[in-house]
């Protein structure tokens, strides 16, 4: 049984992880390595690591996604490949809307995610941008 809850200090490592291994089978293909280089040093930032809220999806304390949080802003959203078209991505997306004091998300999605986050509700605000190597789409959820 998967549940869905915020992560500890002491999983933010597996989180980051898991973070990585899922960017390198999915995005890192389509991006430069100037993006790759950006995504990864992110994720080595611990000034920016400590800013983010993060919820995982456990399965008998395995990790299978994770969402993080920076304020009102997704900063990531990852599922391994195996639990993919599962419903964790809505489910992490779902508890922390349910824990959020604004109902107004917004994400800079990649283009492999754009159609998750859109079944999400998140609708475009922009066409597709590039910064630091990054392909990106900026999005915005506005409640229900």
């Amino acid at each position: 049984m998967t549940v869905i809850r915020e992560l500890h200090d002491k999983e933010i490592a597996s989180a980051l992880e898991l973070s990585r291994e899922v960017f390198m089978e999915f995005e890192a293909p389509v991006f430069s390595q100037i993006g790759i280089d950006e995504f990864t040093g992110f994720l080595n930032n611990q000034e920016e690591i400590d800013k983010l809220r993060f919820y995982g999806a456990l399965d008998q304390d395995v990790l299978l996604g994770i969402l993080a949080m920076r304020k009102e802003h997704i900063s990531l959203l990852f599922v391994k490949r195996e639990f993919h078209r599962r419903g964790i991505a809505k489910s992490l997306f779902l508890f922390m809307l349910n824990q959020a004091n604004d109902k107004r998300i917004t994400v800079n999605s990649s283009p492999y995610a754009k159609e998750v986050y859109e079944k999400l509700g998140f609708t475009a605000v922009d066409c597709e941008q590039l910064k630091n190597g990054i392909r990106y789409i900026p999005m915005v959820y506005e409640g229900n």
